[in-house]
């Protein structure tokens, strides 16, 4: 069957950060490159891969899972969101229930999640809840261009250089996090199908009351 997710567990496991020094923008390109279904080692040499990134691809099929940075209760509110008009941080949306949803257009299972998430928006109307997505696409015009068949109801923020999935440790898209007015992540959720619809949206219903 189609992944959940856009690391295909048909991979077998899903991979932790390259280590060494190559920049967030190289790990969301690998990410995204071996994320493509049925992807071969052939494929991957046809397409003439500079050194630096057959090394950071080495390191991403060798390296062990790392110990998630963000566990459930550990407190996020420091951290900040690039491309967010309506705040610099999360501290400045302290007081609210945020769901954090980690995205990007080559994830074939975003396309379900957007519709779930406008639906959310309007079953939380008037609720002390916030849904921001939050985009890791390196072009901000591909973004855009999903965004024109899945458009969205709630605020959109944009990281092209994957600051906040890195400082979250994020290993697969999507990935969504509820985080209390508190600032600490109550619930973690990577991936997306049909059935998880009823299980995110009873999770919220019974999180977010006020």
């Amino acid at each position: 069957g189609q992944a959940n997710s856009c690391l295909s567990r048909s991979h077998g496991s899903r991979f932790g950060q390259p280590h060494g020094n190559g920049s967030t923008s190289d790990w969301i390109a690998l990410h995204r490159l071996y994320a493509l279904e049925n992807l071969s080692l052939m494929n991957i040499w046809s397409m003439r891969l500079t050194l630096k990134h057959l090394l950071l691809l080495s390191a991403l099929l060798t390296s062990p899972l790392s110990t998630p940075a963000i566990e459930l209760g550990e407190s996020v509110s420091e951290f900040e969101i690039p491309g967010f008009a309506q705040a610099q941080s999360l501290s400045e949306l302290k007081g609210k229930w945020i769901y954090l949803d980690f995205w990007a257009s080559w994830c074939v299972p975003c396309r379900q999640s957007f519709p779930f998430m406008n639906d959310m928006q309007t079953k939380l109307q008037g609720k002390n809840i916030q849904i921001i997505a939050v985009n890791v696409d390196v072009k901000k015009t591909d973004a855009e261009r999903f965004l024109l068949q899945n458009p969205s109801k709630f605020p959109v923020a944009y990281d092209p250089k994957g600051e906040l999935p890195r400082k979250m440790n994020l290993k697969s898209m999507p990935t969504s996090y509820l985080i209390n007015p508190q600032g600490k992540v109550v619930f973690m959720h990577a991936g997306f199908r049909a059935e998880d619809k009823k299980l995110l949206e009873d999770k919220l219903l019974t999180e977010v009351k006020d």
